[in-house]
């Protein structure tokens, strides 16, 4: 998935739960935070590493024991490393899932393409079309809520 849309997974979670919009997003980005520049400056070979494993998950996920906003940031975390996972298999390369399993497991012959490249190869695939969906299905979330909104009686008048 590209970057933008698992900020926007995290905010449309945000309209239906009751965590913090803005941790939920920080959780959604957290992972490609940490491994897109590991793998650019060349620390890893892969940009699904460390912020995009399970192993990493359960300190996420400790950490969430905290406070509400560190739940937020986990369930951020768990949305952009599920719709990682989704991604890879329904473009047909179910074995790069693997990656939620690093460095315990590697996939066997992961793409590894920098964000340039990786966007040209993206453009029009399966997981492309889906992740359209996901903008209109924020849209959609958006429109709702402002409507919502707007017909609210205003209180005190």
């Amino acid at each position: 998935m590209l970057f933008p849309t698992h900020l926007v997974a995290g905010a449309v979670l945000g309209a239906y739960t009751r965590l913090s919009v803005a941790w939920l997003v920080v959780g959604a980005a957290l992972p490609d935070l940490l491994d897109k520049p590991l793998a650019t400056l060349g620390v890893t070979t892969l940009y699904h590493t460390v912020g995009h494993s399970a192993l990493f998950g359960v300190v996420v996920l400790a950490a969430a024991f905290v406070d509400r906003a560190a739940v937020a940031v986990a369930v951020g975390w768990v949305s952009h490393v599920l719709l990682d996972a989704a991604h890879v298999v329904v473009n047909g390369r179910p074995l790069d899932a693997l990656f939620l399993l690093w460095p315990v497991a590697v996939p066997p012959a992961p793409l590894a393409l920098a964000p340039i490249p990786f966007v040209q190869q993206y453009l029009w695939s399966p997981s492309f079309l889906l992740e359209v969906g996901i903008w209109l299905g924020a849209g959609v979330v958006l429109v709702r809520r402002r409507r919502a909104y707007r017909s609210r009686p205003e209180s005190g008048r």
